[in-house]
């Protein structure tokens, strides 16, 4: 299975996280509404919307056909994909979207398309920003994401600040859902989403701002910022873009990268994922549709007290929209950030039942 590995939030929206809602298993979130959380984060993100002007060569092999091509999501970034789906299907599709961790690439989760095929489901992977073939000749790893986040720490012109920390993929899924959506074999009310670590991130993200996704499966992704940062426990998130987070440091005078550090890098490149835009509260805006959470005990990268914070959210957003058969949380013992074969077998099972209804 896969390794796991202009745009200024207005200012009624850092007022209203000021203002805090009552306690979520120990975490206050914030008091915005589910409306007003979406508006708020597409207000941060939205750009102009250009022609999709997507192309593709499509090839069969045996039980499958492969698709790949690119669409544009704005007018200096194509999407690289690629679409595997049934070759003897006929007519519209549910979809599923996957999506890859750091420093990795499409086809790192290409292989879980198999298993969604199988089911009777079209499947679409994407290059996240700053990986894969999004980088002439192919990334390095991680190498050219970090470099692009460096440059957004150093922007000092609000109209063009970026934020390829996860939020400038959520608006290229935005767009994919628009490009699927465009196709005669995708079913446009089933489209779901499944990502793995960075991509589960990217995965709750997406969902929580945009409704035409129908189920999510975050894995090894749940967490909360906010608590890891608070608690003393956000060195796991912070190595996965260990260098950006070591430049800070030494720019803002600290001898090594601590809370101070990760503070006023989050703050800048990932604005209000402490507050507004933190796990438990987005979590709530995918409610009621269906959402399995996998997760493990000893992940480093999300720490299980923040990620039970998360959860807690979730289960009363669900509880209170009397869909309580619709979430679902399991927690692998013993393991540490990766996913199980049990867990895979899970979600592909939860994204069949809730897609092919």
């Amino acid at each position: 299975m896969p390794k796991q590995t202009k745009r200024p939030v207005v200012l009624s929206a850092m007022l209203a996280v000021l203002f805090l809602s009552p306690l979520i298993g120990g975490l206050t979130l914030a008091a915005t509404s589910v409306s007003e959380t979406r508006a708020d984060f597409h207000r941060l993100l939205d750009r102009p919307k250009v022609p999709l002007e997507a192309t593709s060569s499509t090839q069969s092999a045996g039980p499958i056909t492969l698709e790949r091509g690119r669409f544009h999501s704005e007018a200096n970034q194509t999407v690289p994909f690629a679409i595997v789906k049934p070759a003897a299907a006929k007519g519209a599709l549910p979809t599923v979207i996957v999506l890859h961790g750091t420093g990795g690439n499409k086809e790192d989760v290409e292989e879980l398309c198999g298993p969604l095929t199988e089911r009777g489901m079209l499947c679409m992977a994407i290059d996240a920003r700053y990986h894969g073939d999004r980088i002439p000749g192919g990334a390095d790893g991680s190498e050219q994401y970090e470099e692009a986040v460096i440059r957004a720490w150093h922007e000092k012109d609000a109209s063009k600040q970026q934020h390829p920390f996860y939020y400038d993929t959520v608006f290229d899924l935005w767009r994919t859902v628009d490009y699927l959506q465009s196709r005669k074999d995708v079913d446009s009310q089933r489209i779901g989403m499944i990502g793995i670590s960075m991509g589960g991130i990217e995965t709750w993200l997406a969902a929580a701002t945009d409704e035409r996704i129908k189920v999510a499966v975050p894995a090894i992704a749940v967490q909360s910022f906010r608590w890891s940062l608070e608690s003393g426990q956000w060195q796991g998130r912070a190595s996965t873009i260990g260098r950006a987070h070591q430049v800070a440091a030494k720019e803002l005078g600290e001898p090594t990268v601590n809370a101070k550090a990760v503070r006023a890098l989050w703050d800048k490149i990932i604005p209000g994922i402490m507050d507004e835009f933190d796990c438990p509260n987005m979590l709530r805006a995918i409610a009621p549709r269906p959402l399995l959470i996998l997760s493990s005990d000893n992940d480093p990268n999300n720490p299980l007290g923040g990620a039970k914070l998360a959860f807690a959210a979730a289960e009363d957003a669900y509880r209170s929209a009397k869909a309580g058969d619709r979430l679902k949380i399991d927690v692998a013992r013993g393991v540490g950030h990766s996913v199980t074969n049990e867990q895979w077998d899970m979600a592909f099972e939860w994204l069949a039942r809730w897609l092919k209804q």
